[in-house]
C-alpha cells in the first residue's frame, strides 16, 4: 500500500530551513520522486527515482485569434507555390454598378483536400474581397452554400477541385433571383416551407401521459424524407419551378409528405389545401432531376407522387360527402 504523504520530511530537500544549515538548493535530494510503501511485515519502505530534466524551451502556443491576416496570407502563399492551379469562372453582379451578371476568370491553387468552398475563400481572401456568397457548417448540413457548378446544383463544400482540373465555371443558384453575385433571394422557398407547416400539429398529448411512442414501421413511412437540409438544390434543378415560380416546389412537397405520413401528427387536412392547389403537387410533371441533384439522399420525386396521390384519395372523399 503506497501513502503519498508519508514522511515528508525525507522528500524535501531544498525545502529544509536556512538555520538547519542548507544556505543552497539541495537539487540533489530535492529533484526526486518519492513512493511510500508498507511491506508484508506492516514496516514503512521508501523508494526513490530520479527526475529527468530538460534543457528544451517550450513549444510555443499559438491561440485562434493570435494569428494575424499576414500570417495566414505568407501561408497561403507558399502553400499555393506547391500546387497545381485550376481556372475559375465565377459569376459577378453588383445590382448597384452592373446591368447584367458577367464571368470573371481566376487562377487558384488546389489540392486534392480543397473543395470548392475553399477555393471561393481563396479567392475572397487574396483576388476579390468584395466576393459574396452564402456558407456556414462546411459539412453539407446547413445546406447555406448551394451553386451552379458548371450548371449542375452543388453544394460548394461539397465539392472538390480535384474533379474540375480542365476548368470550372460557377454561378449563382438557378431558378432564383441573384441579389450579388453568388447569392440569391430565397425569399419564396421560405414561405413555400412555411406554408405547409412544417410541424406535429394536432397532437395534444400531456408530458404526464409519458413519450409518444412510434414502432419503427411507422417512422420508417417518413425518415427518408426528414433528411432535407432546405439547400434549395432541388429548385434549381426542377424545370417546372423555372417555368412557374409560384410552384412550391419539391422541397416543401416533401416536407409536407413528412409530417402527413408521421404517425404522431394530426395536420394533414390542414396541409391538404397547399398540395391540392393550382401551384401544388399537380404542377410536377416528374422528371426526377430534384431526387438526382439532392445532396443528402432524400427523393423528392417519390414525396410528389405520393403527395399525389393523397390528393386524388383526398379530392375523392371530397366529392362523397354529403354536403
Amino acid at each position: 500500500m503506497a501513502h503519498s504523504a508519508f514522511n515528508r520530511k525525507e522528500s524535501r530537500g531544498a525545502h529544509q530551513r536556512l538555520d538547519e544549515g542548507c544556505t543552497e538548493r539541495d537539487d540533489v535530494n530535492f529533484l526526486k520522486h518519492t513512493l511510500a510503501f508498507y511491506n508484508p511485515e506492516g514496516a514503512p519502505h521508501l523508494e526513490y527515482s530520479d527526475v529527468k530534466i530538460t534543457k528544451s524551451a517550450p513549444a510555443k502556443r499559438v491561440y485562434g485569434g493570435e494569428a494575424t491576416a499576414q500570417d495566414k496570407q505568407n501561408k497561403e502563399k507558399a502553400n499555393a507555390d506547391d500546387m497545381k492551379h485550376v481556372k475559375m469562372e465565377v459569376m459577378r453582379y453588383n445590382p448597384e454598378t452592373d446591368d447584367a451578371p458577367h464571368f470573371v476568370t481566376y487562377d487558384v491553387p488546389y489540392d486534392e483536400q480543397t473543395s470548392l468552398l475553399d477555393a471561393l475563400g481563396y479567392i475572397k481572401d487574396n483576388l476579390a474581397p468584395d466576393l459574396s456568397y452564402r456558407w456556414s457548417c462546411r459539412m453539407a448540413i446547413c445546406g447555406s452554400c448551394g451553386m451552379m457548378v458548371n450548371r449542375v446544383p452543388k453544394l460548394a463544400c461539397k465539392t472538390f477541385m480535384r474533379d474540375y482540373p480542365n476548368g470550372v465555371r460557377i454561378e449563382a443558384l438557378g431558378n432564383f433571383p441573384v441579389e450579388r453575385d453568388l447569392v440569391v433571394d430565397m425569399t419564396h422557398f421560405i414561405e413555400s416551407l412555411e406554408a405547409i407547416k412544417p410541424y406535429i400539429l394536432g397532437n395534444d398529448r400531456k408530458p404526464s401521459e409519458g413519450p409518444n411512442k412510434q414502432t419503427p414501421a411507422q417512422m420508417a413511412k417518413y425518415h427518408q424524407f426528414s433528411g432535407c437540409i432546405n439547400c434549395g438544390l432541388c429548385y434549381a434543378a426542377c424545370p417546372q419551378f423555372g417555368l412557374n415560380p409560384e410552384f412550391i416546389g419539391p422541397a416543401a412537397i416533401t416536407l409536407a409528405q413528412r409530417y402527413n405520413t408521421d404517425s404522431r401528427d394530426h395536420g394533414a387536412k390542414e396541409r391538404m389545401p397547399q398540395l391540392n392547389s393550382e401551384n401544388g403537387v399537380w404542377s410536377c410533371t416528374f422528371v426526377g432531376y430534384c431526387s438526382e441533384v439532392c445532396p443528402k439522399h432524400v427523393d423528392p420525386a417519390a414525396a410528389i407522387q405520393q403527395g399525389k396521390a393523397a390528393s386524388a384519395q383526398d379530392f375523392v372523399i371530397a366529392m362523397l360527402k354529403p354536403r
